[in-house]
């Protein structure tokens, strides 16, 4: 009998039991829910880092996309609030499309 304990998403212990098993399940406190949402965004970071393909990264990254959907509700704002910061930052700051890579800064004394 494998044991997971992790985060997994909504509708897996109804899969299981579509599948003829059964899962033992545990609902999160809010604080217990952060903490495994952060272990969880890990988790498919690296999955998206070992990804081969084109598809299977964009699988992992619509994961993260959804870990990111609930981290941004425990912050108490949206993705559209996260949408606006990212295009300030892009506007100001710039963003990742040129491939610019920071080799040293050299003071002028």
């Amino acid at each position: 009998m494998p044991i997971y304990n992790k985060l997994v998403r909504d509708r897996i212990p109804y899969i299981i039991k579509e599948n003829g098993k059964r899962a033992k399940v545990s609902i999160l406190t809010e604080k217990n829910y952060f903490d495994e949402l952060r272990i969880k965004a890990k988790e498919e970071l690296d999955e998206y880092l070992n990804a081969e393909t084109n598809e299977a990264a964009l699988e992992e990254l619509a994961d993260l996309l959804e870990i990111m959907n609930g981290l941004v509700k425990l912050h108490s704002s949206s993705m559209e609030e996260v949408e606006a910061i990212r295009k300030r930052k892009a506007e100001d700051r710039g963003a990742f499309e040129d491939r610019v890579f920071l080799i040293e800064v050299e003071d002028f004394d």
